[in-house]
């Protein structure tokens, strides 16, 4: 694969910040929230933020968020389930996500 293919993958496997209220109180500590690929790892993450961000993650949790079923007004449904990436960066590190 050429090299701009690699890119273009590893920016693929972060899907998108994850906006809460807990995110941002974390991001003021060193530590962001990504939705990611059900089938990415550790690893690939940590060079999917790299290439993105051009900073080095200390640490990567990784979390599995199940599907919920859902009852509103006689109508079953199901919440769908998400993969979640906690990245943590050095003290004085910053990556602005907007």
């Amino acid at each position: 694969m050429s090299k701009i293919g690699k890119q273009f993958k590893d920016t693929l496997i972060l899907r998108s910040p994850r906006i809460t209220e807990k995110s941002t109180a974390l991001a003021e500590r060193g530590g962001y929230v990504f939705v990611v690929n059900e089938d990415s790892t550790k690893t690939s993450i940590k060079r999917a933020f790299v290439t993105k961000y051009k900073a080095v993650p200390v640490k990567i949790n990784i979390v599995n968020l199940p599907a919920k079923k859902t009852f509103k007004r006689g109508i079953r449904g199901s919440k769908t389930g998400v993969k979640k990436a906690i990245v943590y960066l050095k003290a004085g590190d910053k990556v602005e996500i907007v």
